[in-house]
């Protein structure tokens, strides 16, 4: 095993996965305190790197593309102290952060672990239900509902309608965009037969964003709603979780596999009551 202990976090890697805890320093941003402690199973590592500096220096994970909903939601767009898969190193600390680069990448090369992007979630996202104000809006997520309530400072013209819901199964895409010198930010649901071209300060299904403290925190929302999505690389017929655990013609040991992947999933937040029961029933009848 081998571990890195800094005031920015603590990493942990035990050969088949690496446990990311964020630490409690003032340079932690509030997006990684609220996500709280990830596990990468090493199947989802594309690589990691150290990069040296006079003071202190950096590691940096990098992901399989299309294997976090986080990453795939904010587009690269998170700030250091908002991206989970950094950590500053003391420079004191440079012969640890190198033997752990050491570690994972001769790991990566014994289970053949490759580089290539995948076609599903390897990453749960983040747990539902949970509920972000900031901006202009509150954009609160149940894992079937996305509901947008407005706040003194919305626009009329977005506020007059009051309250939105969008279902899950009505939303095609969510985009999160940091707000950027003089640009303003934003979280956007794109909506099956609603779409717009109006800016976030008039879009009905967006949140405008003004580069405060809590913005990096609708990426959370973005994130959940992004991992209960079809992913954008799967095959037409493996659109959902539930349906790309479902069983093809499989043997009994491996139906029980699939069966506790269900449970954890469910319990990730990734399925939901419905996809679950729906997916555990056709495994029931292969059996």
């Amino acid at each position: 095993m081998a571990e890195i202990i800094q005031r920015d976090g603590t990493w942990t890697f035990d050969g088949d996965a690496l446990r990311l805890v964020p630490g409690r320093d003032k340079n932690v941003g509030v997006l990684r305190k609220s996500l709280g402690e990830l596990t990468i199973p090493l199947g989802a590592l594309a690589g990691i790197s150290f990069e040296h500096g006079k003071k202190s220096g950096r590691l940096r994970l990098r992901l399989r593309d299309g294997a976090d909903p986080l990453l795939h939601a904010t587009g690269g767009r998170l700030a250091d102290a908002s991206d989970p898969y950094q950590l500053t190193v003391d420079s004191d600390r440079y012969g640890v952060a190198e033997y752990f680069v050491d570690e994972i990448r001769n790991a990566l090369l014994l289970d053949e672990v490759p580089a290539t992007a995948v076609d599903r979630y390897l990453l749960p996202g983040p747990a539902v239900p949970l509920s972000v104000s900031a901006g202009d809006g509150t954009a609160s997520f149940d894992g079937e509902r996305v509901r947008l309530e407005w706040n003194w400072k919305t626009e009329e013209a977005k506020s007059a309608a009051g309250a939105r819901t969008l279902a899950l199964a009505d939303i095609q895409a969510v985009e999160w965009q940091p707000s950027v010198g003089l640009e303003n930010g934003h979280l956007r649901f794109t909506v099956r037969g609603a779409p717009t071209k109006a800016p976030p300060k008039y879009d009905p299904n967006s949140i405008e964003l003004w580069g405060f403290k809590k913005d990096p925190l609708m990426a959370l929302v973005a994130a959940a709603v992004q991992a209960r999505l079809p992913h954008p690389s799967a095959p037409p017929s493996a659109d959902t979780p539930a349906q790309r655990l479902a069983p093809t013609g499989v043997d009994h040991d491996a139906l029980l596999r699939r069966l506790r992947e269900l449970g954890d999933l469910r319990k990730a937040g990734v399925l939901t009551e419905e996809e679950f029961t729906l997916a555990k029933q056709a495994i029931l009848r292969d059996m």
